[in-house]
């Protein structure tokens, strides 16, 4: 860009870019405005080693792909652990996808993801119990400034229209003014699409200041400024308005307004006048702009506080002056996982005690205090500013801000969780001494498993909050790379005894279906015993569910469903990890199911389809008041247990009316009877996971030789998500209305 100082006709200098070079490097605090570095429009991510997972039907699931020299080359690390750390977490949470070695790759996959910007970075480290070393792809340009290692990914998509890029919108360049008041420095500024320097009527300007730790390009590397700004303006939803993200490592009141706002005025085409400006900050910037607004009250029309909070003194004298001249006094943050939420709730309480008036948008229950809220942030203030804006209340779904306080160390069951679905783990002093202590939990997409970094307390103690949806979830401490089960924790899973369960309300699929209902509308869960096939007759046990109104002596046989673990687990993980009694509740108390017997039982090292029609449903017939007609009867199970079914319907086709399969494997036998299958029959669906789940490839190649065998089946939507819970319970909660009835999927 050539530019060049020129003179108004009134003799004054000229605003506006070409006026900057006249400027540059001067004592006067003015200075050069200069292109800056922008990924390409469009692009996901300019990191070559990530992308769409191949061959996937679930969009938005994204595999990472580091080869191991490349580890070695940028951190000198050999054999050690590798991960991906980002913002991947729930409500943006900074967490770690292990990766697994793949060939001469390491590989991680993750999602489907959310619309929105991610940011990453690999790190790598001789042990769990040593400090990583963080890089990123040598071929990928450096995106973030203030954090040299770091990557962005923007997933497109509903509800990130705003974020995204779009044609025609303004100019980001960067303006260097000189050793004024604000000690030099640098920032960066958005111009509106059509930015007209010699246009009548200056622009108004918004004034954005960083939190501490963070680089002020940030405003636009991670909060994507330009993007929102851009869709604000081009679709009318704002007014056209100079964005300046200001260089201010702790400028102070005076470094703001007498050197910060001089320079901006002299090199651009904007307001002069209070009425005309707006300032808004993050964390330690939020304290700045408030601080300027005290100090200069009518120097601002406008004031937005994200996740931050202040010292400063409300005297009389400076609320009726922000009273009178300011039109919005705004505060935002994230949920209680937000490090600003105490110091927002404070604030307000100081704004009002004061008697300013104030707007607030309330606590996002969402996010926390990361760029995912702060943009949201963004979005909502500047549509509030230098115009008349009749809504002042909160953003739908938020809440309001109120004191809180965590128990104290040790004092409850953990984890522990809040009325709106913050959940805080809590692991004790004894392991003060551990370097790296995390949460590996189905915390991830579609039950994915995440490792999620703890937070040390003053008396040795770790703790970690977290935003989850709805759904019952399993858990471990990985401390050092050592796996310990949550000692606070009273639940148990006979099959992983270091995982610990728990479960959080919502208006999920999962959520719903997992809660507990009220204790009288329960079924109950007992165990049978049985005389196995295994080891010449061993005893073996089940668990059975029985409907809140089971009657052994009603006339009709109640139908049965005989449901199977899969490898590495037995009888009792449909309950003590899937939740199966409590989906089977809910489904009972919504009428969506029919009344039916429900029988989990062992089927580890046997040959099950012996083993089922010769001890496990003779037992059952036995001691509960269930049928022996095929068509009242179903047989389901998930893994290796979804072989035990299948294996049973080709060996005894027409025995059990109902055949579920998920997450699945094999072949219709050569001698499989394809006739009486079909004629047996009533329903055989199949589930699976997305290519996440390493039975996916298997199932399909299941499904083909069904079709091509001519077996009928259902082939279910695929379920996004790994060889997980997630995925299972999903696949059991649309079964069950479909057995014993001409039921539909769950909702």
């Amino acid at each position: 860009m050539t530019m060049t100082s020129r003179m108004d006709p009134t003799g004054r200098q000229a605003r506006g870019r070409r006026a900057l070079a006249g400027f540059a490097a001067t004592a006067l605090g003015a200075g050069a405005l200069v292109a800056a570095a922008q990924p390409a429009a469009g692009a996901v991510s300019a990191d070559p080693w990530v992308g769409e997972l191949p061959g996937n039907p679930i969009s938005d699931v994204y595999r990472f792909t580091v080869p191991v020299d490349a580890v070695t080359d940028a951190t000198g690390i050999e054999d050690g652990v590798v991960a991906v750390q980002g913002n991947f977490g729930p409500g943006g949470a900074w967490t770690d996808l292990t990766m697994g070695t793949d060939g001469p790759n390491l590989t991680a996959t993750y999602g489907p993801l959310e619309p929105g910007l991610y940011y990453y970075q690999y790190a790598a480290r001789p042990g769990w119990d040593e400090d990583a070393v963080a890089f990123r792809n040598p071929d990928a340009p450096q995106e973030v400034t203030s954090k040299p290692t770091y990557s962005t990914l923007f997933v497109p998509g509903p509800g990130a229209e705003w974020l995204a890029d779009v044609d025609g919108g303004g100019a980001l360049e960067t303006l260097e003014y000189g050793a004024g008041p604000a000690r030099g420095g640098e920032a960066l500024v958005w111009t509106p699409p059509g930015y007209d320097e010699d246009r009548a009527e200056p622009y108004p300007v918004l004034y954005l200041l960083q939190d501490e730790e963070q680089g002020y390009r940030e405003w636009a590397e991670l909060g994507r400024v330009a993007q929102i700004m851009d869709n604000l303006t081009l679709d009318e939803d704002a007014e056209p308005m100079v964005v300046v993200m200001a260089d201010g490592e702790d400028p102070g009141p005076a470094g703001i307004t007498k050197g910060l706002l001089p320079a901006v005025e002299r090199a651009l085409h904007v307001s002069r006048d209070g009425a005309g400006r707006a300032i808004a900050g993050i964390g330690r910037g939020a304290e700045q702009a408030i601080a300027a607004l005290v100090d200069r009250p009518r120097e601002f029309a406008g004031l937005g506080s994200f996740s931050g909070g202040s010292d400063a003194r409300f005297t009389p004298g400076k609320v009726r002056q922000i009273n009178a001249t300011t039109d919005v006094v705004r505060l935002y943050a994230g949920n209680v996982t937000d490090p600003g939420y105490d110091d927002t709730v404070a604030l307000a309480g100081a704004l009002t005690d004061a008697g300013v008036d104030f707007q607030s948008d309330g606590s996002d229950p969402e996010t926390g205090g990361t760029w995912d809220t702060w943009q949201k942030n963004l979005h909502d203030f500047a549509q509030r500013l230098f115009r008349d804006v009749d809504d002042d209340g909160p953003s739908e779904g938020h809440l309001p801000f109120e004191e809180r306080e965590l128990p104290a160390p040790g004092t409850t069951p953990t984890p522990w969780i809040d009325p709106h679905g913050v959940v805080t783990f809590e692991l004790g002093p004894e392991f003060a001494d551990a370097s790296t202590v995390r949460v590996w939990g189905n915390f991830g997409p579609s039950g994915s498993w995440p490792r999620t970094p703890m937070v040390q307390q003053d008396d040795g103690s770790w703790r970690l909050s977290l935003a989850l949806d709805g759904g019952s979830y399993y858990y471990k401490f990985v401390v050092d790379g050592v796996d310990h089960k949550d000692a606070g924790n009273p639940t148990t899973v006979f099959s992983e005894p270091t995982w610990s369960t728990f479960a959080v309300g919502g208006d999920t699929l999962r959520g719903r279906y997992t809660a507990p209902v009220p204790e009288n509308a329960r079924g109950e869960v007992a165990v049978m015993d049985y005389p196995s096939t295994a080891g010449g007759g061993e005893e073996r046990s089940a668990y059975v569910w029985t409907p809140p109104d089971y009657d052994p002596e009603r006339a009709e046989a109640y139908p049965v469903l005989y449901l199977q673990h899969g490898g590495g687990q037995t009888w009792t993980d449909w309950v003590e990890v899937g939740y199966i009694d409590r989906i089977l509740d809910n489904h009972y108390r919504r009428g969506t199911i029919a009344p039916m017997v429900v029988v989990m039982a062992n089927g580890n090292g046997v040959d099950f389809p012996t083993e089922i029609t010769t001890r496990i449903a003779p037992a059952a017939e036995d001691q509960y008041h269930v049928s022996s007609e095929a068509d009242r009867r179903a047989l389901a199970g998930l893994s290796m247990g979804s072989g035990h079914t299948l294996s049973t319907l080709w060996a005894h086709p027409g025995e059990f009316g109902y055949i579920a399969a998920m997450s699945t494997f094999g072949t219709v036998p050569d001698d499989a009877d394809v006739e009486a299958i079909n004629a047996g029959t009533r329903l055989l669906r199949i589930y699976t996971g997305d290519v996440q789940d390493f039975t996916y490839a298997p199932t399909m190649q299941l499904v083909a030789s069904m079709e091509e065998r001519g077996v009928d089946h259902e082939f279910a939507p695929v379920i996004p998500g790994p060889h997980s819970w997630d995925v299972w319970q999903k696949s059991v909660i649309d079964l069950l209305p479909r057995l014993f009835t001409d039921g539909a999927d769950a909702s």
